[in-house]
């Protein structure tokens, strides 16, 4: 699936201990495998089916998503920063194919 497309909003710097919020949406068709096309035949499954964040190489967050997640997930979700780095996020597909893409934030004091 070549129309993939990780799309991310870090912000670029912050305080240190600071919350802040990573914003992530993928384009994928998160298909089922319960729709049939138009000459009947079933549309195999075909979704994303994990999601991690790693900043520096620890792990911040990870998800176990379902067929029932819509189509172009979109995840929120809230990081304490306490050191400048990269973050790394991974979106895992049923045929094996991993979707990566990185965002550096700066923390200060």
């Amino acid at each position: 699936m070549t129309d993939v497309k990780p799309r991310i909003k870090v912000p670029k710097t912050a305080k240190k201990g600071e919350i802040v919020e990573i914003k992530t949406l993928v384009s994928h068709v998160m298909e089922t495998g319960q729709r049939k096309d138009a000459e009947g035949k079933t549309i195999p499954r075909r979704i994303i089916n994990r999601f991690t964040c790693e900043l520096n190489g620890k792990p911040v967050c990870e998800m176990i998503l379902h067929p029932a997640i819509s189509a172009n997930p979109y995840i929120s979700f809230f990081v304490k920063v306490e050191e400048s780095g990269t973050f790394v996020f991974s979106w895992f597909d049923d045929d094996g194919t991993v979707y990566k893409t990185e965002s550096k934030i700066e923390v200060t004091a």
